[in-house]
């Protein structure tokens, strides 16, 4: 529903009303689309990677952190240090609760727990890597699941978040590196 809100003194202001759709204005709507364009655009990159890496699409654990950086860029969980650290650390916990138990639901549940605490103690906090200490003690991944998909995964994600939004807005994302 498109509205004008109204102005906020008809004296001291004389520009015309700003224009509005479900009551956020257009500038708020435009840089919600390019956010969305660029989250399509990365996990239309992410299945191509799967295709050819020969992994598949649900083993690379990137989909919510893609909506996070691209869709929240704002929040502390969206920062590099975040993004990247929160992904390697929950990764070598999963790593270490498989060689410790072998592949278990209990395995896993511990896993979450234990990176939940990981990422907090080390200050890269990103909710969507808790998926990735399941995947690994269930899949029973290998060592080499750290560096490909995972570390390589987190850092161009980053290098792509950071293109994307300055591209929008210049000097808009991060907030701060590490």
């Amino acid at each position: 529903m498109l509205t004008s809100a109204p102005r906020p003194s008809a004296s001291s202001d004389t520009s015309a009303p700003t224009r509005t759709v479900f009551g956020k204005d257009l500038r708020t709507l435009l840089l919600w689309c390019w956010q969305g364009l660029g989250g399509t655009l990365a996990v239309a990159a992410m299945e191509v990677a799967a295709y050819f890496g020969e992994t598949p699409l649900a083993l690379i654990p990137f989909v919510t952190s893609i909506v996070l950086v691209l869709g929240m860029p704002e929040a502390a969980a969206a920062q590099p240090r975040a993004l990247v650290g929160g992904h390697l650390v929950s990764t070598l916990v999963g790593l270490a609760m498989l060689a410790a138990f072998g592949p278990s639901e209990p395995a896993a549940a511990a896993a979450v727990g234990l990176a939940m605490v990981a990422m907090r103690a080390s200050g890269t906090m990103h909710p969507p890597a808790a998926i990735n200490p399941i995947i690994v003690v269930m899949e029973a991944m290998k060592p080499g699941f750290l560096l490909v998909p995972v570390g390589l995964g987190a850092v161009l994600l980053s290098l792509y978040a950071f293109g994307w939004h300055n591209l929008a807005r210049r000097g808009s994302w991060p907030l701060r590196w590490w």
